[in-house]
């Protein structure tokens, strides 16, 4: 009866399978919020589908919760499990908050900085991408993951010099004429450097997973 049970029980290997299709729908979010930083028509093709992939990556946090609950033997802690998809879930929902202030702004041109930010985010979500399948064989895996969380620390680094650069630019461009511009501009530029600070944040949370586990 036990056996039969279990059977009907989630597998941990599942917990990996709904980390890598998130961690797909962060990268598909991340390449169309870079897409609306084109500018002109591409800000309003590009925008539902940003939308779109965050409406994908919070039904599959919903799975990853329902899971923790349902499966007895769980690959890693359950807080630790629900931690990294929480983390992981609040990079794209920054890229929707971004997404929606560019539109609501109606803003359809951007300096260089803000494009390099929008590179910036889109090597970020490939280098989680890598990183989270290689958790399920921690132990093997380990110098590679931290390697690629390292990696995204250096990105974050880079965005923050860019951020300020952006901002100085902005300023000298907007100000004293057209302090509103200057305003809404800003609050895209402080949405993409928030955006990248989400990652580092993941970063940190699956490097701390594997110090606890190794």
């Amino acid at each position: 009866m036990f056996r039969w049970f279990r059977r009907l029980m989630p597998r941990e290997e599942q917990f990996f399978d709904m980390y890598a299709r998130h961690a797909d729908a962060i990268v598909r979010g991340a390449e169309e919020l870079r897409g609306m930083l084109n500018g002109g028509d591409a800000v309003l093709r590009h925008y539902p589908t940003v939308l779109t992939a965050e409406d994908d990556a919070d039904a599959i946090t919903r799975e990853v919760v329902q899971a923790v609950r349902r499966t007895f033997v769980t690959p890693f802690d359950r807080g630790d499990i629900q931690g990294l998809i929480s983390r992981m879930d609040d990079t794209i929902d920054q890229m929707k908050k971004c997404a929606k202030t560019i539109v609501l702004f109606e803003i359809t041109t951007f300096d260089p900085d803000y494009v390099r930010m929008g590179d910036a985010i889109v090597r970020c979500a490939v280098l989680l991408r890598e990183a989270v399948p290689l958790l399920s064989r921690m132990s093997p895996n380990a110098s590679r993951i931290n390697e690629l969380c390292e990696q995204i620390r250096r990105v974050e680094g880079e965005a923050d010099d860019l951020h300020d650069a952006g901002v100085t630019e902005l300023y000298r461009r907007c100000m004293p004429n057209d302090a509103l511009r200057f305003i809404a501009e800003r609050e895209v530029l402080d949405h993409l450097e928030r955006i990248v600070d989400r990652f580092d944040d993941a970063a940190n949370e699956i490097e701390g997973i594997v110090v606890e586990h190794i």
